[in-house]
């Protein structure tokens, strides 16, 4: 009788436990006894034969997921039976497969295979492998889900629209990347709305706006907030609330600043995922700007008071709100009557809650779009 056979006979029987190593050999209860170290006639899928010692300890451990028993193997010393080897060796020595072509018995020892079941002589043994080998238990239990064919193959699915939004995106950041190129922005439109004005009927004397290429930030377009505290945006606040879209209260925001009261700062649109971002300077001191500065001048927060516009190179609200773009932020509880003269303007009125600030964003988004559409507008004029 030989291991393997001697093992499938006790494994049918379900008397593995009368399978006890003592020393260095395995007793098959009162009727065997062989080397643990003995090489059986069962063949692995990589070349080597299994040792005794090795389908013992599988047939006694079969029960554990393939990561527990290879751990186990390898506390203990003792080669692994690889995943794909697995299932047919179980059902081999439980008796449901009769044989299998794993299965090669040493021609030079006839007795040590049935007579019934003689095979041809086995090719020569491939080099001993490393049964702990971590790379080999890694493509074990690999079941590719795609090849690369499938994933290049969209069955029932048009990317149509997918093509025209993008080309559509493309042709916009294109555009804007031409208009910020242009200096000023929308300066060169005021300039000649203002060489047309000249009819006379405004006698006072104003500024003469120019565009020149020498000054530092040329071209960045500048918003206007008022520096008055009883406003909600001021110089202190603006920069969370269009960047972040987070409403701080002007006095809240003075506590925490630890540096001097800035004098400009600089704001970006981070709210969206557009490619082309365009920065903007907010200043709250009009009478600091130069006459070529006004040309820059795109939108201003406004406070509602009519002592805001005093000294602007504009001769009245209309040609101001023609020429730039107003806002109006107020809490939606405030009645708008403490705001009269907004409601005559060219304003857009912005509100927003005084405690609920997941509402900020939609506000700061909405003043983001009404720019970029009238920024949009007046270039192309």
């Amino acid at each position: 009788m030989d291991p393997l056979s001697a093992l499938r006979e006790f494994t049918m029987r379900g008397e593995v436990e009368k399978i006890v190593r003592v020393n260095g050999e395995f007793r098959f209860g009162e009727e065997y006894t062989f080397p643990c170290s003995v090489e059986t006639a069962y063949r692995s899928t990589k070349g080597n034969r299994y040792t005794l010692e090795t389908l013992v300890h599988y047939i006694k451990n079969q029960h554990l997921k393939h990561t527990e028993y290879f751990q186990n193997t390898i506390a203990l010393g003792i080669p692994s039976v690889t995943l794909p080897d697995r299932k047919p060796l179980l059902q081999y020595l439980q008796g449901i497969l009769s044989s299998t072509d794993s299965i090669e018995y040493r021609p030079e020892d006839p007795s040590f295979a049935p007579s019934s079941n003689p095979l041809p002589p086995p090719p020569p043994p491939p080099p001993p492998s490393d049964d702990h080998d971590f790379m080999s238990m890694i493509r074990a239990v690999e079941r590719p889900l795609k090849d690369r064919q499938s994933l290049l193959e969209c069955k029932n699915r048009d990317f149509y629209g997918v093509l025209v939004s993008a080309t559509k995106r493309e042709e916009e950041r294109q555009r804007m990347e031409s208009h910020q190129r242009k200096d000023g922005l929308v300066a060169k439109s005021r300039l000649m709305g203002a060489d047309d004005d000249l009819g006379g009927y405004d006698p006072t004397p104003k500024p003469k706006m120019h565009l020149k290429g020498s000054k530092i930030g040329e071209g960045v377009p500048i918003i206007l907030v008022p520096s008055a505290f009883s406003t909600l945006i001021t110089i202190y606040n603006v920069k969370e609330f269009l960047e972040d879209g987070i409403y701080i209260p002007t006095d809240v925001k003075v506590k925490q600043m630890k540096a001097a009261r800035p004098d400009c700062v600089t704001v970006q649109k981070k709210l969206s995922r557009d490619r082309v971002v365009t920065a903007y300077e907010v200043r709250d001191k009009p009478s600091s700007l130069k006459p070529e500065d006004w040309d820059r001048v795109v939108a201003v927060f406004v406070l509602g008071k009519e002592w805001q516009f005093k000294d602007w190179p504009f001769k009245d609200h209309v040609e101001i709100f023609n020429k730039i773009i107003g806002f109006y932020m107020r809490f939606e509880d405030d009645s708008l009557e403490s705001a009269k003269n907004v409601k005559q303007w060219n304003v857009k009125i912005i509100s927003i809650s005084k405690n609920k600030r997941h509402q900020d964003r939609a506000a700061a988004l909405e003043v983001w779009d009404r720019l970029e559409e009238f920024v949009r507008s007046r270039s192309h004029s």
